[in-house]
């Protein structure tokens, strides 16, 4: 289900309130593949709802330049929600998660294995209040930019 942004303090706060334990984790998801797959079951698993911050169209090409994304962010938002371990959807307009971090307020804050506590302000916001991080594997060689290059390359090589 997506939900605005502007609603998603009460309802992760009414989501707690029944006993409900929220998990949060966020990236550009831009071409889904196996490894997001992946990577978003392990995160529902810390938890009882996973809320997956999408990073806004226009978020995403401050991050990844002006080629990018692919894949606009109302058919990125569908292509996640229609997920079965994504419960959540939020769109959000900035660079990093920090801001709605401290809407969702997750119990579990949940990022790949290549960001570390020192890199990562979101993991230092959710344990100031005592909230957990846990920092998931990657699956080795699945990534949205190897994709394209491959693509580019003309490559067909699964």
């Amino acid at each position: 289900m997506l939900i605005d942004g502007s609603k998603i303090a009460d309802f992760c706060q009414i989501l707690r309130e029944g006993g409900q334990k929220v998990v949060f984790t966020n990236g550009c998801f831009d071409i889904l593949h196996a490894g997001h797959v992946r990577y978003l079951k392990r995160a529902r698993s810390f938890g009882d709802c996973l809320v997956l911050g999408l990073n806004s169209d226009a978020s995403v090409r401050s991050i990844k330049g002006p080629a990018r994304p692919i894949n606009c962010q109302e058919d990125r938002a569908e292509v996640a929600d229609a997920l079965e371990c994504v419960d959540y959807v939020v769109i959000f307009d900035e660079p990093t998660a920090e801001a709605l971090i401290t809407k969702v307020h997750p119990d579990v804050y949940v990022k790949g294995g290549d960001y570390t506590l020192e890199t990562l302000p979101e993991g230092q916001i959710v344990q100031k209040y005592g909230g957990k991080v846990e920092l998931v594997n990657l699956v080795e060689g699945r990534s949205t930019t190897n994709i394209i290059r491959k693509i580019q390359a003309g490559d067909s090589n699964g």
